[in-house]
């Protein structure tokens, strides 16, 4: 069951400085002319965002081994026409943002972000933020769910979502735009593989 995430009713368009207004222990976004605060995730969503971060920077931010090429980053504020949003994670090829820009927000879309999915929050990520990461053309969303086990990748083409592929349980997966990485989802749900 979903739970309605808590949408702050200002009888008008939420502005820049509304969300500036919110204290630093919620997470404000702007969607859609309306401001949305959370609380900052549980144990189980730090977890997976972590993980996701933890799993795909070496190899493709950091380039090590390769193949690099992109810039990942936790919880980036974007500032995507009068919508301002916070997944919690997301990635731009270097070839599209060669540098880190020196304000604390983006105003370039990202290629790929990563919502980790909770009852207060996932209507609202797959719903107004996953139309809004289309119209500003973001290519790539995964949505992780630690609860159910599952991650949901999408590819968007013209502004339209498509399923690349919904996995799930302690499978080693390889999904785009990393597919060149095998991902252990049993990382994402907290749980560790023993190696002999």
């Amino acid at each position: 069951m979903m739970l309605p995430m808590p949408r702050v009713d200002l009888g008008r368009p939420a502005t820049y400085d509304d969300l500036l207004a919110v204290p630093d222990i919620l997470v404000a976004e702007i969607v859609d002319g309306e401001l949305w605060t959370s609380p900052r995730p549980a144990p189980r969503h730090a977890r997976a965002s972590s993980s996701a971060l933890a799993l795909l920077m070496p190899a493709f931010d950091f380039g090590r081994p390769s193949p690099g090429g992109w810039h990942i980053l936790a919880e980036p504020e974007l500032h995507l026409g009068p919508q301002v949003l916070v997944p919690d994670v997301a990635g731009w090829r270097r070839t599209r943002l060669p540098h880190l820009p020196q304000i604390a927000y983006f105003t370039l879309p990202p290629d790929w972000i990563c919502e980790v999915l909770s009852p207060s929050t996932e209507r609202l990520d797959r719903g107004g933020k996953l139309r809004a990461y289309a119209e500003h053309g973001v290519g790539f969303a995964w949505f992780v769910d630690p609860r159910e086990r599952t991650l949901d990748a999408l590819r968007c083409d013209a502004g339209a979502w498509t399923r690349l592929a919904l996995h799930s349980g302690d499978v080693t997966v390889e999904v785009e735009p990393f597919e060149e990485l095998p991902i252990d989802l049993a990382l994402l749900w907290g749980g560790a593989r023993t190696h002999a």
